[in-house]
Order: structure tokens, then sequence, then C-alpha cells
């Protein structure tokens, strides 16, 4: 190690919700699973539970409210509800500090916090996350790309609860077959299905927006995974990418999606660092 090296500070890490997701990086961090990166903080709505998960670090780290997390840490990880986004980062974004979204879909929805960002000098980076190919949809908007469509095919009870179901009256309780609960494009999608749905919004920001990026989503008894099928034509590839991801504990949420967040982190510290 050299001796710049050596003096470089850690990145101290704050992360705000303590679901599957929240949980699983918490737990990776504070046994040091990524060189130079260090849990500071962690925020809950249930702060004994979130004191009694602490207890069982490698490293016990502080249980804060959101608003406490700022002056903990240098990047907070958002793990929450996607309605307590913007509580989440405006602070961290107007310190000139980092935001991980994962609640993607909210982005579309407060604008004013990517324009914070360009106006205070702070960063919201949005991790690949359950969504392969990411690199090459980026890749692709350097030119033109004609159309994007997604596929969505998740067991039933990883769709329960969604607004668009809810609204419309789509009942997805005892299925024997498939069934298409919605089809439109990514922005609708954010709104209809905000705890499911975040990883094509993640895809229609890399690619040609929300409303030119399509999708279909069904429930679907057959699968036991979320299934992404995603075809891109472009003036430099047409390309066709599908993509099973094992559910957490959260059956809305794929397991790689925190590994996509410790991945980015380990790159964010490396000096060697593969992909766009």
């Amino acid at each position: 190690m050299t001796q710049a090296a050596a003096q470089q500070p850690n990145l101290r890490i704050a992360i705000a919700g303590l679901g599957a997701i929240g949980k699983s990086i918490a737990t990776t961090l504070a046994k040091g699973g990524v060189p130079g990166v260090e849990l500071t903080a962690v925020s809950a709505k249930n702060h004994e539970k979130a004191k009694e998960f602490v207890s069982t670090l490698a490293k016990p780290v502080k249980v804060l409210n959101i608003s406490e997390l700022e002056k903990e840490a240098d990047l907070v990880i958002e793990c929450a509800p996607a309605a307590l986004l913007p509580e989440i980062a405006s602070p961290f974004l107007k310190a000139q500090k980092q935001v991980i979204v994962l609640s993607v879909g909210a982005l579309l929805f407060h604008p004013e916090l990517i324009a914070m960002a360009k106006e205070q000098g702070g960063v919201i980076h949005v991790p690949t996350g359950a969504l392969i190919g990411l690199d090459a949809m980026i890749a692709a908007a350097e030119g033109k790309i004609h159309s994007v469509r997604m596929v969505t095919r998740k067991p039933p009870k990883g769709l329960a609860g969604a607004p668009h179901l809810i609204e419309h009256n789509i009942s997805i309780e005892g299925l024997t077959e498939a069934k298409k609960v919605f089809e439109g494009n990514a922005r609708d999608a954010a709104k209809g299905f905000p705890a499911n749905l975040n990883v094509v919004v993640a895809l229609a920001l890399a690619g040609v927006g929300p409303e030119n990026t399509l999708l279909e989503i069904w429930a679907d008894p057959a699968v036991v995974r979320n299934t992404h099928t995603i075809v891109v034509d472009s003036d430099s590839a047409k390309f066709t990418m599908t993509m099973e991801n094992i559910p957490s504990e959260n059956p809305k949420t794929g397991r790689i999606v925190a590994q996509s967040v410790i991945a980015m982190l380990r790159k964010m510290k490396s000096s060697f660092k593969v992909g766009t």
C-alpha cells in the first residue's frame, strides 16, 4: 500500500431503512466487507428493532433519526419506502455529499433532487440492481436508440398491494395461469408499482426516458423468480437480455440488489474499475 492510499480516509456510510436489503448491506459493511468503507449509522422506523439488529453486527453503529444521518456520513444508502426519498437525500445533497438511491422510481416524481445535486454539487448514484446490460444501454444511448421494451414476470405475492392493482381492482389471488396486470410506459409503472419496478426506471434513465420505455407486467404463478426480459434496438446494436432474480426476504426485491450496492461501493474505492 502506498503512503497516499494509507492516508486516504474511509468513506463513511449511513443506511436509511433496515428491510431485507438494508440489513444485508449493513451486515457486509460492518464486518469490513469493503476496504476503505465504514458503516457509521443506520436509521429505521422502529428504533428498538433497529437497535436489536445493530447489536448483532460485527461492529455496532449508531441508530438515528433520518434527520441526524448527514452529520455522521459522507454517503447515505436509501433502502426505505419511496415516499421517504426526499427526506433522506436532501440533507446529503445540500451538503455536497453522495446518495445511493434504490427507490429509483421516486426520482421521476422528485426531479428537484436531481436539480439539487447539480446546483449544490452533491451526487446521486443509481446502482445496476436487478438489471443486466445497463452498461450496454448507456453505451447505446450515446447513439440513437430506436425502441426499448421490457416484460416483467413476478410471482403474484411479489406484486401484492401495488397501488395500480388496488386502484383498478385487479385481483391476483389464486391465479392458476399468468395474468397481465399492466401495459404502459416506465413512468406509469413507477407510479403504479413503486416497490417493484425500480429496474425499469433505471433502464429508462440510462436510455430513452420513462415515456419511451415500454413495459408489460405479468403476475405469473409458474415463476419463482422475478424475471425481466428486455429488447433494445439501436443504431449500434440490437440486444435481448433476460434475468431471473432470486427474491430476497422481501419478495418484491431481488437478492442481487444488495450485492449491486456493495459492488458499487467497492468500485468507488478501487484503483481498477471494470465497466462503463
